[in-house]
């Protein structure tokens, strides 16, 4: 009985970290695709209980929106996904509490997406 508990704990153990890798994967291919379009400002938030949200956005020369990334969830089964309605809007109009309004994760992300380092 034991040795039936170990099994399954390693079998999923193993699951996780395939489909963790695979998450990666198609996070990183996103990004990449991202990046070549703009500069592009990054934000996460999160906890360890709470879904957690990692927000890019690609901004053109105008500093208008080009492209965004979005990836939300708990699991290894989040996926990235576009925020379409933001494209064209400048930087200086994106007010995160106004975007998502009942969500404070995006609204954290999107504030520590638009304070670009460089």
């Amino acid at each position: 009985m034991v040795s039936a508990l170990i099994t399954v704990a390693a079998i999923a153990w193993l699951c996780q970290m395939a489909l963790g890798g695979w998450q990666i994967r198609q996070f990183n291919k996103a990004f990449d695709t991202l990046c070549q379009r703009g500069r592009v400002g990054v934000g996460r938030s999160g906890g360890r209980f709470k879904p957690r949200v990692v927000l890019a956005v690609a901004f053109d020369q105008q500093d208008r929106v080009i492209d965004t990334l979005l990836m939300r969830g708990l699991t290894v089964f989040a996926r990235p996904t576009k925020i379409d309605y933001l494209k064209g809007i400048k930087r200086e109009e994106l007010e995160p509490d106004v975007i998502f309004p009942h969500d404070p994760g995006c609204q954290n992300a999107l504030s520590l997406a638009l304070k670009m380092k460089h």
